[in-house]
């Protein structure tokens, strides 16, 4: 028997979700949501399968199925109340969006060679043990696809990022408002860089987003890298 999780996103954006039902008609990489490459990043989209993951709300997700067409696009995540926020704001969309309700580690092991391209805003990447995650995100990917993901660069605060594999506790409330903690893997360049180079990526390229405009803002860190075409590495 599964013992059910506590749903730690059960709170998050409610404010804005409650009051914003409109589809974005731009694609934000930065955690200020206020600028980065838009969808240039993830390449060709129309026509492509791409994977949100760690969707929450669907709001990137929902760019995508209104403004390029993808032929298939499967926002993913993990909390029963973001999944259902996705679904009132977006599940009209339906298809070309499709929102999972599923751990996101799960879904990508059972899709092997799915997608063309996968991606990640501040989403699973961020909370998800890497040497999980990153291995199932190449299994999924055909040969060739790309993995995209913006992340902190650096801790909120301003502390340094992790210079080898170390989740961070982060605070966190339950539905019920009780104090509880995520872990969240805020990691410096080289690291995110051997991860992906062990799962079974080439082509990884860094670029750091300055934040330092908002006092309140962070650097993100956006990661592009390609599954290899040689699948007896994964």
């Amino acid at each position: 028997m599964t013992v059910p999780t506590t749903d730690l996103w059960h709170h998050y954006g409610r404010t804005r979700n409650a009051t914003d039902h409109a589809v974005p008609d731009r694609f934000l990489w930065t955690w200020s949501q206020d600028s980065g490459p838009g969808t240039g990043l993830l390449g060709t989209v129309t026509g492509r399968c791409v994977g949100d993951l760690g969707a929450g709300a669907a709001r990137h997700a929902a760019h995508l199925a209104v403004h390029h067409r993808p032929a298939r696009i499967d926002a993913v995540d993990a909390s029963p109340a973001q999944h259902t926020t996705a679904t009132n704001l977006y599940g009209h969309l339906a298809p070309p969006l499709r929102l999972i309700h599923r751990d996101v580690t799960q879904h990508l092991h059972t899709s092997a060679g799915t997608y063309d391209v996968l991606y990640s805003v501040f989403g699973a990447v961020d909370f998800t043990a890497p040497h999980d995650l990153l291995p199932a995100a190449a299994r999924a990917l055909r040969p060739g696809g790309r993995l995209v993901f913006s992340t902190l660069a650096h801790h909120l605060g301003g502390a340094s990022a992790h210079p080898d594999v170390q989740h961070t506790d982060i605070t966190a409330k339950t539905p019920h408002g009780e104090a509880a903690t995520l872990r969240r893997w805020v990691l410096q360049e080289h690291v995110w860089t051997k991860l992906l180079d062990e799962a079974g990526f080439t082509r990884i390229r860094t670029e750091v987003l300055s934040g330092r405009a908002d006092p309140r803002g962070a650097d993100t860190l956006l990661v592009t890298a390609f599954r290899t075409d040689d699948q007896r590495t994964l």
